[in-house]
């Protein structure tokens, strides 16, 4: 059995916070929505004399993420200098956390087509992002837009357990809904609120599934989407497999270097050897005091209260919505994709209970009603949520909580197509209206004249009538073809003027015909 080559990525993830100032100084942290070079002051710019001062609530929020992603917070953290000097950067340094970071040791786990798999974090620490340039086409000139220099940023770094570009993707994707789920960041990568950097190399694997060797180290850098990112992780892994097969370059005689991806050509292009935590320098920031998150401590802060603080998280969410609410792991996953539709999905289900259990032909206490209704409502339920609302939502770049159409009358919606008093093509009429107006249903079924229909008796005469005008069909139905009894529900509902169900009229005619 032949050798393998098996890649090897780690992840190095940058969050912008959502917070009012920016993190040393009291300058808007929107920068990005003004004029150059007009959210400033002389502590972001870095002029001689100033002092920087801890924004408490991006700390707040990175204990926040680091809990979620099941980091340890230890009792003592501090910032320190990170030496390079490079336009983007004011001051001449960046004030980060090296050795006593705000999280530790954390892990996060992911749904892959393999099955569930823990990646271990090794790190979330806070530092300040550097400002912008800009790069003219030519090449010779340079502008910096120094509104973002100061800009809050959560660094997370995994350990490197990810073993191919898809499951790396899965990761990012999960941890940004995480950010989402705690307001702690927009978590855009296209808009630079979400940054990845991926770490690459490639370990030979002999048969007994012993490492006998791995590739140089290779930085990918300039993803700004989560199809870039695939991208440039699969082409680089085939690069270092080509590169190793013909030079047989090992970790031990090459050193780390660092790559940029090309969107446009498809390719990752060299940049530089990549520097080590030596060549920064770092030593500990003089102007800021240390962080205690021990109880007791003066000034500490209060990682309990934080803990406590935190709402329920996508994966604890999908997995309650399968157990308690019996919907299937796909439309878990997309419900708990979007944090507002999750919660619209929970309040038309808690409505929806009520509309069932006080139904007067249904028999029973309530409780015994919705256990025996629930898991049909439901599935009604996430069917029209997700495939006919949603794709009004998507039309309009609306979320659901800014839909005309409750979670009260959506759910009495359902409730009609439940009980078989309207069928798809009136329902999705009367949900189209819904949504353009933001009238219940029943009213929309009475002045649309949409409401009632054939029922009982006056049904069973509409389908006699349809048997006996239509006896070929009847004879090609008894011989098996079964495709027959679709033309006579369709004569059904000519007949009833579409008002009626076509499931109820089938198995009538069934009924009927034998």
């Amino acid at each position: 059995m032949a050798n393998v080559l098996q890649p090897i990525i780690g992840l190095e993830i940058h969050v912008q916070l959502k917070t009012k100032s920016k993190m040393f100084c009291g300058c808007d942290n929107k920068g990005e929505n003004m004029p150059p070079n007009t959210a400033i002051c002389p502590v972001c710019t870095g002029q001689p004399g100033v002092l920087p001062v801890a924004n408490k609530i991006a700390i707040e929020k990175t204990v926040q993420a680091a809990l979620a992603i099941n980091c340890s917070i230890p009792e003592h953290s501090k910032f320190d200098r990170k030496n390079y000097f490079y336009p983007d950067l004011p001051k001449g340094y960046q004030i980060s956390q090296y050795d006593q970071p705000i999280g530790v040791g954390g892990y996060l786990d992911i749904e892959t087509k393999e099955g569930e798999k823990k990646i271990r974090i090794l790190r979330i620490h806070l530092e300040e992002d550097a400002a912008k340039n800009f790069h003219s086409n030519d090449g010779l000139h340079t502008l910096v837009d120094y509104n973002r220099a100061g800009t809050p940023l959560a660094e997370i770094v995994t350990e490197p357990d990810l073993r191919s570009a898809q499951d790396a993707k899965l990761f990012l994707q999960e941890l940004r809904l995480i950010m989402r789920y705690l307001d702690i960041s927009d978590a855009d990568m296209e808009k630079g609120h979400l940054r990845c950097d991926a770490n690459i190399n490639l370990w030979e694997i002999d048969n007994k599934g012993e490492k006998i060797a791995a590739t140089p180290i290779v930085e990918v850098k300039n993803m700004n989407s989560f199809r870039s990112l695939e991208r440039a992780m699969e082409y680089e892994i085939k690069r270092q497999t080509k590169e190793y097969q013909e030079t047989k370059k090992t970790i031990k005689n090459s050193p780390k270097t660092t790559r940029g991806w090309n969107d446009e050509k498809g390719i990752t292009e060299p940049q530089r050897t990549k520097e080590e935590a030596h060549d920064y320098r770092y030593f500990p920031e003089p102007d800021l005091p240390a962080l205690h998150f021990a109880r007791g401590s003066e000034n500490a802060i209060d990682v309990e209260a934080i803990r406590r603080s935190l709402p329920e998280l996508p994966q604890a969410k999908r997995k309650r919505l399968e157990k308690e609410c019996g919907i299937t792991p796909s439309d878990a996953r997309t419900l708990a994709s979007d944090k507002e539709l999750s919660e619209y999905a929970e309040k038309v289900i808690s409505e929806l209970q009520e509309w069932i259990t006080s139904l007067h032909d249904m028999e029973g206490t309530k409780e015994e009603i919705w256990k025996n209704s629930c898991n049909r409502a439901i599935k009604i339920a996430v069917n029209w949520l997700l495939n006919k609302l949603v794709a009004y939502l998507n039309k309009d770049g609306i979320s659901a909580n800014a839909s005309k159409v409750t979670p009260e009358n959506f759910s009495e919606f359902i409730t009609y197509i439940y009980q078989n008093k309207i069928n798809s093509t009136i329902a999705q009429k009367v949900l189209e209206i819904m949504y353009n107006t933001g009238k219940d249903p029943s009213t929309i079924l009475e002045e649309e004249d949409l409401a009632g229909g054939a029922q009982g008796d006056e049904l069973q005469k509409i389908i006699d009538s349809a048997i006996a005008e239509n006896p070929d069909a009847i004879v090609s139905y008894k011989k098996g073809k079964k495709n027959a009894i679709m033309f006579l529900v369709g004569q059904v509902m000519k007949r009833a003027k579409g008002k009626t169900d076509p499931n109820t009229a089938k198995e009538l005619l069934k009924k009927s015909i034998s």
